[in-house]
């Protein structure tokens, strides 16, 4: 349909203004960790080792009750986790299935999963992307303290900078569902399996 084209069309560009952002993050990245130890940033170990985006639809062939179709997945909320040998998938990647990156909080962890097959079969190769808010920004902004989380950081051993102190109240840990919680879920249903558990040690919040 026209609105259906018009739709894809838009989310086309915006995913590539998502993409374009990511390759100037990275890009002055490389350029500050220069300036600072007058190293080059491929001397450094700093190449890009995976990306990926979320809350986008594509174009995937499934199969639905015994046949192959071609589908639009719409993942929102959630990310693509294909398993091994899927032929959509880097060749790096081919014997172990899609790395997964799920961002936790801050102040929490955030994993890395890979796909499995009975995530294919169930979840069109889906998983989750990330704790799930159990907080609006709004009532985040209202009900928490941003010296409080601020000083927990701290505690915590956690270095941020953030362009408002006042914005870290939205992505404060209490913000947020369990993110251990939610990855066990997703292991036990079997829609994709924990590789690495991550410990944040510094925060950049725009």
């Amino acid at each position: 349909s026209r609105e259906g084209k018009e739709y894809l069309a838009g989310m086309s560009a915006a995913a590539n203004f998502a993409w374009v952002n990511r390759s100037c993050i990275t890009y002055l990245t490389r350029k500050a960790f220069k300036e600072v130890f007058h190293r080059e940033p491929d001397d450094m170990g700093m190449h890009l080792v995976y990306d990926v985006c979320h809350n986008i639809a594509k174009v995937e062939k499934h199969v639905i009750d015994g046949e192959e179709k071609t589908l639009l997945v719409h993942r929102k909320g959630s990310t693509r986790a294909f398993p091994p040998h899927h032929p959509n998938i880097p060749k790096d990647y081919q014997s172990i299935g899609q790395p997964v990156l799920i961002g936790g909080t801050m102040g929490t962890c955030s994993y890395v999963l890979v796909g499995t097959p009975k995530g294919m079969s169930e979840t069109f190769g889906s998983t989750c992307h990330g704790a799930g808010r159990a907080l609006s920004r709004n009532q985040s902004r209202k009900r928490l303290d941003h010296e409080e989380v601020l000083e927990q950081l701290r505690k915590d051993g956690i270095a941020i900078r953030v362009a408002s102190p006042k914005l870290v109240t939205e992505e404060a840990p209490e913000s947020y569902k369990n993110v251990c919680d939610v990855i066990e879920t997703c292991q036990e249903a079997g829609i994709s399996e924990k590789v690495v558990k991550l410990r944040p040690i510094a925060v950049i919040k725009g």
